[in-house]
C-alpha cells in the first residue's frame, strides 16, 4: 500500500517512468481480464489502452482510493460490462428492426402506406425538437441509455431528463393523434 501511495504520488508528479512501470506491470494481465469478460482480444486490447490513456491524461485529478492494482481490474470489469451491455442494446434494435421489417413484409399495402406516412410523421416530428431533447431522445431511446447515465454524461439531474422525455412523448402523441384523425 505504501509503494501504491509513492507510485501515485509520483505519477501525479508527472513521473513517465513510474507510469511505465505500471503499465508494464499490468497491461498484459488486464488485457486477460478484459478477454474474459467481453470475449474479444481487439476489445479488451482496446479497453485497457483507454483506460491508462484517459489515467495518464486525467493523472492529476483521479482519486485512487484503494490500491492501484484494485482500481486498475474495477475499471477493465466496469467498461467490459458497460461494453456487453452496449452489444446487447445493438442486438435488442437489430431483432427490433428485423421483427418490423418482417411485419411490413407481411402487411398489405395499405397497411405497408400506413407504416411509410406513420415513420413520416415521427421524423417530422422528431426533426422538430430542439438539438439537446433530440440527443436525450435518441441516447435513451435508440442508444439504451438509462435517465441516470444521460443526465451523468449532460451533466444535468435526472428530474431534467425525466421533463425532457415527457416534453419528447407529448409532441409525439399529439402529431400522432392528428395522424390518426386524418386516415
Amino acid at each position: 500500500m505504501l509503494n501504491d501511495l509513492f507510485v501515485l504520488k509520483k505519477i501525479k508528479e508527472g513521473d513517465i517512468k513510474a507510469f511505465e512501470g505500471v503499465f508494464r506491470q499490468y497491461y498484459a494481465p488486464l488485457c486477460l481480464y478484459g478477454l474474459s469478460i467481453t470475449g474479444r482480444k481487439d476489445v479488451a486490447e482496446e479497453i485497457v489502452q483507454e483506460l491508462f490513456y484517459v489515467w495518464w491524461k486525467d493523472r492529476e485529478n483521479i482519486q485512487i482510493l484503494r490500491s492501484v492494482k484494485n482500481y486498475l481490474y474495477g475499471a477493465v470489469r466496469n467498461q467490459s460490462l458497460q461494453y456487453l451491455e452496449h452489444i446487447a442494446v445493438q442486438e435488442r434494435h437489430r431483432e427490433r428492426v428485423l421483427s418490423i421489417e418482417k411485419d411490413e413484409q407481411d402487411a398489405t399495402p395499405h397497411q405497408q402506406l400506413e407504416y411509410k406516412e406513420l415513420e413520416e410523421v415521427i421524423n417530422r416530428t422528431l426533426k422538430q425538437l430542439p438539438d439537446r431533447r433530440l440527443k436525450i431522445f435518441r441516447m435513451h431511446r435508440m442508444e439504451g441509455k438509462k435517465y441516470k447515465e444521460i443526465a451523468e454524461i449532460l451533466s444535468v439531474s435526472v428530474k431534467t431528463i425525466e421533463a425532457e422525455m415527457t416534453k419528447v412523448y407529448q409532441l409525439l402523441r399529439q402529431e400522432i393523434e392528428k395522424y390518426t384523425h386524418i386516415i
